[in-house]
């Protein structure tokens, strides 16, 4: 069979039909074990029955309607996530579809907020290097990696890039005068899980707040129970003022979310923003059960638990090609002395076979289902320790 699709993915050899649980089955029969999770999306594992109940019977139902109008399935499911998210102070929320949409929208509500309140010429956002905020034009613009800017250009002007940590830094790009919004994921995912100093996210936070610049969080791989919190911005304490949501919260379903806190609540008016398909009922009925599951405070404390065992037992190896391990939950990074790629290929090879993901040309991630058991995490780290 000829291969259709453009070849925008390094793609390994394997095609699948079907999974559950954290595995996953190859059209040849063979099984793998999933420390993935479709990068940080099917949190709840393949084939959820209570999702597939809560897609079936709403596909039954109803579907799509175009947003002229509310439906019953989406307005419980915007009710519950601004419910989930009050403890970050968040007000309201913005359906959409993906992460990028979602960063997409942040940026508009900040740069819009400024404009209202200080007229033009203060819309710049300043993000920082090593960061990931997506693909479309405006979102790679906002992306603080050099290999992601080529070929594309010209891109969306009004970002600025500084080095992660560096305070003095920070408090010299946030001028008053020009910046509308900062924004931060709590720990950077694509490059490495790299989590933020609490000093860092403090001294952010209140500069700010001082200065009336935007404090926006991007969630996407970090929130939805992923850190063990809802939100990551829970383990730092800190309140802002935007947060996006996507991944882990449709649990496989396509499902993004901007929302806004106090200050930006009453930013977007009708005509400012919109998704033709953002909302829909059936991304709302599985975002319901993603919800209903991840925001109980002995599940977000499970995957704490899972992720201390992972890392625990790695750290016990003393393994000579493990230099470092760290990360929040189950999102973590393992640095090693060698090339990451060709782990994936030889873990794919293994039977049974082992998903794993990389994050820089020298680091492992695992961002496994919330539900795996204690067994498979050994099983999947035994498989990793005999490749190493």
């Amino acid at each position: 069979m000829n291969d259709v699709f453009m070849k925008t993915y390094n793609r390994l050899p394997v095609i699948f039909e079907k999974g559950k649980g954290a595995w996953l089955t190859g059209t040849d029969g063979k099984e793998y074990l999933d420390f993935t999770s479709g990068i940080a999306v099917n949190c709840l594992g393949h084939a959820n029955p209570a999702l597939l109940n809560a897609i079936s019977e709403q596909a039954g139902k109803l579907m799509h309607v175009c947003n002229y109008y509310k439906t019953d399935t989406a307005t419980l499911f915007a009710d519950k996530l601004v419910s989930a998210c009050a403890g970050g102070g968040m007000k309201n929320v913005f359906l959409a579809n993906s992460g990028a949409e979602a960063n997409e929208g942040a940026c508009k509500i900040a740069r819009k907020y400024s404009l209202m309140k200080y007229g033009k010429g203060r819309h710049t956002i300043v993000t920082l290097l090593g960061s990931f905020h997506g693909r479309t034009i405006t979102t790679l613009s906002a992306t603080g990696q050099e290999s992601f800017h080529k070929d594309f250009g010209p891109y969306t002007e009004g970002f600025v890039f500084i080095e992660p940590g560096d305070t003095e830094a920070l408090d010299r790009a946030l001028d008053k005068n020009t910046v509308a919004g900062f924004f931060i994921e709590p720990i950077q995912g694509e490059s490495g899980i790299k989590p933020m100093t609490q000093e860092y996210m403090d001294f952010a936070a209140k500069l700010c707040a001082e200065r009336d610049i935007l404090f926006m969080l991007d969630e996407i791989q970090t929130g939805v129970g992923r850190t063990g919190k809802f939100l990551a911005g829970e383990l730092y304490g800190v309140k802002p003022d935007i947060v996006t949501l996507a991944k882990g919260l449709g649990g496989g379903i396509p499902v993004g979310a901007v929302l806004a806190g106090e200050k930006t609540a009453e930013v977007f008016q009708p005509g400012d923003h919109g998704s033709t398909f953002g909302g829909n009922s059936l991304a709302a009925a599985a975002g319901l059960v993603v919800l209903d599951t991840v925001t109980k405070p002995d599940f977000l404390a499970d995957i704490t638990r899972k992720g201390e065992l992972i890392k625990d037992t790695i750290i016990s190896w003393k393994h000579p090609k493990v230099t470092v391990v760290r990360g929040k939950g189950l999102m973590i990074g393992v640095d090693i002395t060698i090339d990451a790629w060709p782990v994936l290929e030889i873990a794919l090879k293994e039977n049974p076979g082992l998903l794993l993901l990389t994050a820089g040309k020298q680091t492992l991630r695992f961002l496994p289902p919330y539900i795996i058991s204690d067994g498979e995490i050994e099983q999947g780290l035994n498989i990793l320790k005999k490749i190493l």
